[in-house]
């Protein structure tokens, strides 16, 4: 009994072998199907990655536009014009005990930028952002996210004693004006800004 079963068990094994043998094609089929995947996977991500580029190369904002936005929101609109600009590590960091960094980035001349922002809901005409406000980012900005360009931005103003101690700690300060300038444009932060540090790779254009 134990022979026959085995004799019609291996009946079928014998035939599948056999055929198998004669389609030597169908053991690739799997992995044809894996490779295919993958492959679709990368080119779908260099689509999106294309589509990212273009959409990013035609990014424009109006200073009214920000007015309107939540800080969070207003804090994402500064990463995605970073973005846009070259900076494609550029992260919302923004939350509570963020020691003073809510947008980080290294522009395509290596330079790190940290950037702390102060959405102003009524624009220039809502308070000023002080010097006690760059106090954090001062002692943070280079120490603990190691920046090498330090900002301060806002849809505002800034107020006398924050212009001062901006100057004398070398940070740099973008206000409505500039920051309308640099969101409506095409031209980067660093090209806007003075006494940028010099870049820390080399490039064509530097």
């Amino acid at each position: 009994m134990m022979g026959l079963v085995g004799a019609v068990a291996s009946g079928p094994i014998t035939s599948a072998a056999s055929w198998g043998a004669e389609h030597p094609w169908v053991f690739t089929l799997p992995v044809a199907a894996t490779a295919g995947v993958g492959v679709v996977a990368v080119y779908l991500q260099k689509r999106e990655a294309r589509r990212d580029a273009i959409q990013a190369q035609g990014l424009r904002y109006l200073a009214e536009h920000l007015d309107g936005l939540h800080y969070t929101q207003f804090e994402y609109a500064v990463r995605d014009l970073l973005y846009r600009d070259g900076c494609r590590d550029a992260r919302q960091v923004g939350r509570g005990g963020d020691q003073g960094a809510d947008v980080k980035a290294t522009d395509p001349q290596g330079r790190h930028w940290v950037i702390q922002c102060k959405h102003r809901k009524d624009g220039v005409r809502g308070s000023a952002v002080g010097a006690p406000d760059l106090y954090v980012l001062n002692g943070t900005g280079r120490q603990v996210h190691g920046g090498d360009v330090l900002v301060m931005l806002t849809n505002g103003r800034f107020s006398k004693p924050a212009l001062e101690f901006a100057e004398s700690q070398s940070l740099h300060l973008v206000d409505r004006q500039l920051l309308a300038q640099w969101a409506s444009g095409s031209r980067p932060l660093w090209e806007l800004l003075e006494s940028v540090p010099p870049p820390r790779k080399s490039t064509l254009l530097s």
